[in-house]
């Protein structure tokens, strides 16, 4: 089958999809990736075919409007900030769909379209008469009765559980504006009636299906989904062997105990000096070594430099979580979906940092399942606060105990082939 991929966002957003793409291609399927033109070598490295479409709205990510967004959405006044986020994000938005729509009919037709919600390709679907598989990264598209929509930001009793589903689809409505309907109308020819189906939904008004690409063991008790609805584990890239540790990362990691891991991801921060000063005080305070992604934040760099050389701390260029992290004592990092399931792939107990949208929830489960102390959210981020943490990730028995058995059973889940059965069930009866 010809399987057409399409998301867009940062890294943790467009990798699911390169190792899907290549478990497809490996078990006969042909695969075609789009995705923004910043993750073009990611896709070339792992052998996938890819189509880079604008980068979009990830222009913005150092906006000071999106920054604030980012970093705090609780109460009046992140909703304001939110508002204030949408109406800076949709022309971005808008041109990423038109740019999308021009290079899909440029395209052999697919047998089905495969996408992140959030790029609305289920509407080139339609126009291509295939059928439309929308992937979720974490809980908060498809309903249940049984938990509030964690992606809801601010609080709602148990009973509007199943109403609380509307709001991820809702957002994305918003976000688009009346540019689904002219895209509709005038690039694709189709009917305009309530802008199309919608991201859960066949053109026939039937349920479409979907693949949840997180470990159902995260989730709180057992959920109730619709049977078109299929949590298959993570999505991890296939261990080909081909990456070899840096030589300075290897001496570092020989010369003492494990180091931690720190690392917020594609996250950008208005106040980096004082978050990167936080960081490495709580890193003298509590006598641990860290391995400190040198990306994450502006003041980085020079902090890089001026540790240089030290036993203690070894700032790492771009490495892949899931060969660096088995070597590490404690991961800390911002809770999006990709890195919460590398460093529970790694069976290393974890300190959560989030900043907004699905983090806090990821941060919530992991302190739940035993996994990670409190969550520590980045608007409370002190070197006290932070070493306290550390001290407790590589110190309680218990967290680590943990952590290694949710590990081992997150390895032997396979979340990609599940997917790929799906799938081809799916296009065996369209």
């Amino acid at each position: 089958m010809k399987v057409l991929l399409v998301s867009h966002g940062t890294r943790g957003d467009v990798q699911p999809y390169v190792a899907l793409a290549c478990r497809l291609m490996a078990v006969g399927h042909d695969a075609t990736l789009m995705g923004p033109n910043a993750f073009r070598e990611l896709a070339r490295s792992a052998g996938v075919p890819y189509v880079p479409v604008v980068d979009g709205p990830l222009e913005l990510l150092a906006d000071p409007v999106v920054l604030r967004a980012n970093e705090d959405c609780r109460g009046l006044r992140g909703a304001v900030r939110g508002m204030r986020w949408f109406r800076r994000n949709r022309p971005y938005y808008v041109k990423l769909l038109e740019d999308l729509t021009a290079k899909v009919k440029g395209l052999p037709r697919p047998d089905v379209v495969v996408f992140a919600p959030w790029v609305q390709a289920h509407h080139l679907a339609e126009w291509l008469k295939v059928p439309a598989v929308p992937v979720c990264l974490q809980p908060g598209w498809v309903p249940t009765p049984d938990f509030v929509n964690p992606l809801v930001p601010v609080s709602l009793p148990a009973s509007l559980s199943g109403a609380s589903y509307a709001y991820a689809e809702w957002l994305v409505r918003f976000l688009y504006g009346s540019s689904v309907t002219r895209l509709r109308r005038e690039s694709l020819g189709l009917s305009i009636r309530a802008r199309g189906p919608g991201i859960l939904s066949c053109p026939d008004g039937g349920p479409a299906t979907v693949l949840q690409a997180f470990d159902p063991d995260v989730l709180p008790g057992a959920p109730r989904y619709p049977p078109t609805t299929h949590t298959t584990g993570f999505w991890h890239l296939p261990n080909t062997g081909e990456w070899r540790m840096p030589a300075d990362l290897r001496s570092f990691l020989e010369a003492g105990d494990r180091p931690v891991y720190i690392g917020f991801g594609s996250m950008v921060v208005s106040r980096s000096a004082a978050r990167s000063g936080a960081v490495l005080a709580a890193v003298r305070k509590s006598g641990v070594r860290a391995v400190i992604a040198a990306d994450w934040g502006g003041e980085m760099a020079s902090e890089r430099e001026r540790c240089r050389g030290s036993d203690d701390v070894f700032f790492a260029d771009e490495v892949p979580h899931d060969r660096l992290f088995p070597h590490m004592a404690a991961i800390v990092h911002h809770g999006g979906a990709g890195t919460t399931a590398s460093a529970l792939r790694s069976g290393r107990a974890q300190v959560v940092c989030p900043f907004t949208f699905d983090q806090p929830f990821w941060a919530r489960r992991m302190h739940a399942l035993g996994l990670a102390p409190a969550p520590l959210p980045q608007n409370d981020l002190t070197a006290d606060r932070l070493a306290a943490a550390l001290c407790r990730a590589v110190s309680d028995l218990q967290l680590t105990e943990k952590a290694e058995q949710f590990g081992l059973r997150t390895l032997a889940r396979d979340g990609v082939g599940k997917a790929v059965e799906v799938l081809e069930s799916v296009v065996e009866s369209s």
